[in-house]
């Protein structure tokens, strides 16, 4: 088709603010999926995807539009993950398109990821086009949310399309607006071929399914393809658009947006931002913006039955064909035996591969409290990263200890302001600046370390505002901060999946809730357990469990005292010989203990 008639675009909106069933809308008023096929988030394949209200894998369709001048117009919808997370996936998929449908609740209002895809869109130069949805619900407040937008855009607030995705409502108009507003794709079909490559997922019989949007050139059957960032070359096994499934067509287009069957094993080689271009004519550049997906949070996974490694292994090597961004290697624990240390997006992400493993692989597994990545300087001059606090050299060797700050954006009502100051402050949290996009709401911008985030920072912060702030967060930069190993000792041998890397000032403080635990949750043996936490070269904290104690004078009726001393020193002895070879068995909930010693 001529790219004058193709309109890429896609829909960008906070969680839960009706993008998925605006999609939904949208095929069946371009008649793509018949209204007998319907099925709620139809773009949302996964269980997970539904359950959760969020799309956490980026899909496409074709759409064809009749408008209202008589022309037939090829719609292009790229459907971004949800998700703070998958922030770099959503900016690939914005890199595809020309314009953006931002989505706004009517009954909520602008919030924190609305801003954040927002300026994503702005700064990729797309065309944003505002709408406001579910203006059919009775708590709805159009004008006040079309103003907000106004006041945030600029222009005129009676030019926000309200709509309900639900009804139908001002869903055609939407359509209408998409054609004239949006631009057409711009590239040369002569050109050497170049197409983004902004999804993929893995098909066991055509390998890896490259989701590519053609910016220049032609991709046709037969052609020998190249990824421009790793090197590999193959030939496509098939070619063709999605509606929504697969449909092949045997060639693509500059403006195009389609799907390439590469034939390749691992989704690693076929890397989402990486440039796609023919072996024979290869582009004398990729396309900007590609960078490699990096692990932001690590955590120990292990099977709670020793005999599942292998299943785990397995189970974790067929999630890595469809989710490139998952890294692991095998690791073993003095406590829980062999498992592996995974790499993940963030913690709604290490959430999302946790959940599937125990569903779709049918997997108890114990997970360890999550761990950030430090950059450790040692004496010596060397660098090096560590990703579990078990792995943090010793103390005399060590220069310096950077750690990840991210910068955090909330969105909130002006009066939860000094509640979320303090929240902050708590966790090492430094303002930076704040805004007033909407009356009597507060844009607050702070730089927090990552490892004080992760834990239970957004539980907090719903808590205390009652559920109105929203939050965003992405990479800032390493800080170095004074942080050293709080070590827990049980039967004074340390546990290294209880292990932490903490701020020197907070070590007493959670070494000693942690030990306070710890002791409530590990069952009393016949001996003695003294827990203890080391920080700094000493021990900070310590607590008993005491022993179970069997009533050896219950036999003596009568005889001198000597006799009952002879019966305890006996019973002593034994506890002391049990202390030595007895093995102190640590219940699940220990390991989450380390979780809940955010704001007790």
């Amino acid at each position: 088709m001529d790219t004058a008639h193709i309109r890429n675009f896609c829909i960008i909106a906070h969680i839960d603010h009706g993008k998925s069933t605006l999609a939904d809308r949208l095929l069946h008023l371009t008649g793509t999926v018949p209204d007998r096929d319907t099925t709620e988030q139809i773009l949302d394949s996964m269980d997970l995807e539904r359950e959760k209200g969020v799309t956490i894998k980026a899909s496409a369709v074709r759409m064809s539009y009749t408008a209202a001048d008589g022309q037939q117009y090829e719609m292009n919808l790229i459907d971004t993950p949800g998700h703070v997370d998958f922030g770099y996936e959503v900016s690939r998929a914005l890199a595809a398109c020309e314009g953006a449908v931002l989505v706004v609740d009517a009954t909520q209002g602008i919030e924190a990821q609305t801003l954040a895809n927002l300026y994503l869109a702005l700064g990729a130069g797309l065309e944003v086009l505002p709408v406001i949805n579910k203006i059919d619900l009775p708590s709805a407040d159009p004008v006040g949310v079309a103003q907000e937008i106004a006041n945030l855009l600029g222009g005129d607030a009676q030019a926000v399309l309200p709509i309900s995705a639900k009804e139908g409502t001002g869903v055609p108009a939407l359509l209408e607006r998409i054609v004239e507003h949006i631009p057409p794709p711009k590239g040369d079909s002569s050109a050497p071929a170049r197409a983004l490559i902004f999804d993929s997922h893995y098909d066991p019989y055509k390998g890896v399914i490259a989701y590519v949007r053609v910016v220049s050139g032609q991709i046709r059957m037969g052609a020998r393809f190249k990824l421009m960032a790793t090197g590999v070359q193959g030939e496509p096994l098939e070619i063709g658009v999605f509606t929504p499934g697969m449909t092949p067509t045997g060639e693509l287009s500059a403006g195009e947006v389609g799907y390439v069957a590469t034939g390749l094993k691992t989704v690693q080689q076929c890397r989402v931002g990486d440039t796609l271009t023919l072996a024979a004519n290869p582009a004398p550049e990729p396309l900007p913006g590609y960078q490699k997906a990096k692990p932001m949070v690590f955590a120990g996974l292990y099977p709670v039955d020793g005999e599942d490694y292998a299943n785990l292994k397995e189970a974790l090597d067929k999630l890595q064909l469809n989710d490139a961004s998952l890294t692991f290697e095998p690791e073993t624990s003095q406590a829980l035996n062999f498992g592996f240390r995974c790499g993940f997006l963030g913690l709604f992400h290490m959430d999302i591969v946790q959940e599937r493993l125990e569903r779709e692989y049918d997997l108890d597994i114990l997970a360890t409290a999550p761990s950030v990545e430090y950059e450790v300087l040692l004496t010596s001059g060397e660098t090096r990263l560590i990703d579990s606090p078990a792995d943090l050299p010793d103390e005399s060797v060590i220069e310096a200890v950077r750690e990840p700050w991210m910068r955090i954006q909330i969105f909130t009502p002006e009066t939860y302001y000094g509640t979320i100051m303090e929240l902050v402050t708590r966790r090492r949290g430094a303002f930076v600046e704040q805004e007033y996009p909407a009356p009597g709401r507060v844009l607050l911008t702070y730089d927090i370390p990552l490892a004080e985030l992760i834990v239970d920072f957004y539980d907090q912060l719903k808590s205390r505002t009652r559920g109105y702030a929203s939050l965003d967060y992405q990479f800032h930069s390493y800080r170095q901060e004074d942080l050293i190993k709080l070590q827990i000792l049980i039967n004074e041998e340390p546990v290294d999946a209880l292990a932490m890397i903490v701020h020197r000032a907070e070590a007493y403080a959670k070494g000693q809730a942690l030990v306070s635990k710890l002791k409530e949750l590990i069952p009393s043996q016949q001996f003695t357990i003294p827990i203890q936490a080391a920080g700094g070269g000493r021990i900070i904290s310590r607590a008993n469990v005491r022993a179970l104690k069997k009533d050896v004078l219950a036999k003596c009726y009568g005889g001198d005292i000597s006799r009952k001393k002879k019966l305890l020193e006996k019973q002593k002895r034994g506890k002391r010989r049990m202390k030595m070879v007895g093995a102190v068995e640590i219940p699940q909930e220990a390991f989450m203990a380390v979780l809940r010693l955010g704001d007790d």
